[in-house]
């Protein structure tokens, strides 16, 4: 396997020098060095580690370091990510925040917050958990010895390079705000890196079974790398610029678009992070899923009825009706496989429910299966025709998303990052069992604000935009609908801090722990009363 890292990196300084000495605009000057920079650190880090370091055999253990670093890394592009959420939230509820400046405003600072939380905290959660997850299953170690490295530090250069792109305006000028297209290409080496080292550590399985979230991370890992070549298949206008043009235009441009965007949500932010949910609630829980078959059940039917839905983010628009048509059946009809994953994780607790009282890091897993059962609910009632036209544009759309991002996401890859920290730091156990709680409850009431407010928003919203008077005039100006939400666009910000205040506690949590403390705390043992005559 370490062949594979010697292209990469040769590569990766050829295009460096490329783009330094051919670039017309700052942005790609300034890519192509870091770029350049990355190579050489690369090249010295190979050189002296095969100086230094023993050859290392498929008899050496499990790869930990690469969990390690990975955990490290979520939990530092997690405060990255929830910060910049935070701070254009107080944008929108304050709009003397946005300074005179084109680097901090709104318009910047919101395509690298999504980037940040999914691509940089939620990216990193899975290949760490995979990489995790995947050695254990198969009882073999991860394949190659450098080519997981290239994935880790090829993945944190490419972050680097995209929200940089953000701050400095460039981008492909599309929903998620896709970086240039040389940072694209990129990404796709690296992608390719990590699927070759996930399989050719399946193949060399002691294990016969393939566990189911070997499954999920497999069909993540595939199915993004279909949507990220397809939805940015583009031709630059140079190779010294960074402007591009699109493959496609116009209603085929959005529809492939929400095909990527939607399924980026399906495969990215949930096939994925499924593939956690099945090992991690089981081992935190000391108990075997619930049922193995409906498990399979769930992946195949989440796999193929999945990709159909994306045109349900373009209901009433040029889009033919039979296409939106298709759309909103085939999100109705995600909501049974959805609920059955849930259904099979909640399941899993059978007669060890009152692990909950005892045991913070399930409650946080439990949770997120709470949350992902309701999103996964509400996400197909709103590709209904009749519903999407009161909740389309508004900010009901946002609490729905953030109830699944933060609720289902989020709370997954914290109760994995706790599993987590103790292992891969070698000690006994966490710092502090309490301070799990006090995350807990910090993150729960945050999204609870969070989500609530902009639901009641999102439907005062879209009824103020409908809403007619005597003579078939709109009854408010645009400008009114804004200035009502500034209350819940207020409590919004408020969840916010409670979400980044909980995510502050891991931090320092996780911190405490890859240092060997261990906080005096009481146990969480129920004591018992005396029954009242």
């Amino acid at each position: 396997m370490n062949w594979l890292i010697s292209f990469p990196i040769g590569l990766t300084g050829v295009i460096g020098l490329m783009l330094a000495a051919k670039a017309q605009d700052p942005a790609m000057y300034g890519h192509g060095l870091v770029f350049f920079v990355a190579a050489v650190a690369a090249i010295f880090c190979v050189i002296s580690r095969n100086l230094l370091a023993k050859k290392i055999s498929a008899e050496d253990g499990y790869n930990d370091e690469i969990v390690r670093a990975g955990l490290i890394a979520s939990t530092f592009w997690g405060i990255v990510g929830f910060s910049a959420g935070l701070f254009i939230a107080l944008q929108l509820a304050f709009p003397d925040l946005n300074f005179d400046t084109s680097v901090t405003n709104f318009g910047r600072l919101r395509p690298l917050h999504t980037s940040a939380v999914i691509f940089a905290f939620g990216g990193n959660v899975l290949i760490m958990t995979s990489f995790h997850v995947v050695q254990r299953t198969c009882r073999a170690r991860l394949a190659g010895n450098w080519s997981p490295w290239f994935v880790f530090w090829g993945y944190q250069l490419f972050i680097v390079l995209a929200a940089s792109g953000y701050v400095l305006g460039v981008t492909q000028s599309k929903e998620y705000a896709e970086p240039e297209w040389y940072v694209d290409i990129w990404l796709t080496i690296v992608w390719v890196v990590y699927l070759v080292v996930f399989m050719a550590t399946l193949a060399k399985r002691k294990e016969p079974h393939i566990y189911v979230a070997n499954w999920f991370y497999l069909a993540f890992i595939v199915t993004v790398a279909l949507l990220h070549l397809v939805n940015n298949a583009a031709v630059p206008v140079s190779f010294a610029g960074t402007k591009s043009y699109t493959l496609f235009a116009g209603v085929q441009d959005a529809l492939t678009q929400w095909w990527y965007g939607h399924n980026a949500v399906g495969f990215f932010l949930t096939a994925g992070f499924l593939g956690i949910m099945y090992y991690f609630i089981p081992k935190q829980a000391e108990r075997p899923i619930y049922s193995y078959r409906l498990s399979i059940v769930h992946f195949w039917s989440l796999i193929f009825l999945y990709i159909w839905a994306g045109p349900h983010h373009l209901l009433y628009t040029a889009l033919p009706d039979w296409a939106q048509t298709l759309g909103m059946t085939f999100s109705v009809m995600l909501w049974m496989p959805s609920w059955g994953g849930m259904i099979n994780g909640l399941m899993t607790l059978s007669g060890a429910w009152d692990k909950l009282r005892t045991d913070p890091i399930l409650r946080i897993m439990v949770l997120s299966l709470a949350f992902y059962g309701m999103s996964t609910f509400e996400g197909p009632l709103m590709a209904i025709k009749a519903v999407n036209a009161l909740s389309h544009y508004t900010d009901w759309t946002v609490g729905h998303v953030h109830s699944g991002a933060l609720g289902w996401v989020g709370m997954v890859s914290f109760g994995a990052i706790y599993f987590l920290a103790p292992r891969v730091f070698g000690q006994a156990q966490l710092y502090s069992l309490r301070l799990v709680s006090l995350h807990f409850w910090m993150a729960t009431f945050g999204i609870v604000f969070y989500a609530a407010a902009m639901w009641v928003s999102g439907i005062l919203q879209g009824l103020m935009w409908r809403a007619y008077d005597q003579l078939g005039f709109l009854e408010y100006s645009f400008a009114e609908t804004v200035e009502a939400m500034h209350p819940f666009y207020v409590i919004r910000a408020l969840g916010g801090v409670l979400f980044l205040g909980g995510a502050l506690v891991m931090a320092y949590n996780v911190y405490r722990t890859s240092r060997g403390d261990v906080r005096i705390e009481q146990p969480y043992t129920a004591v018992p009363q005396p029954a009242v005559a």
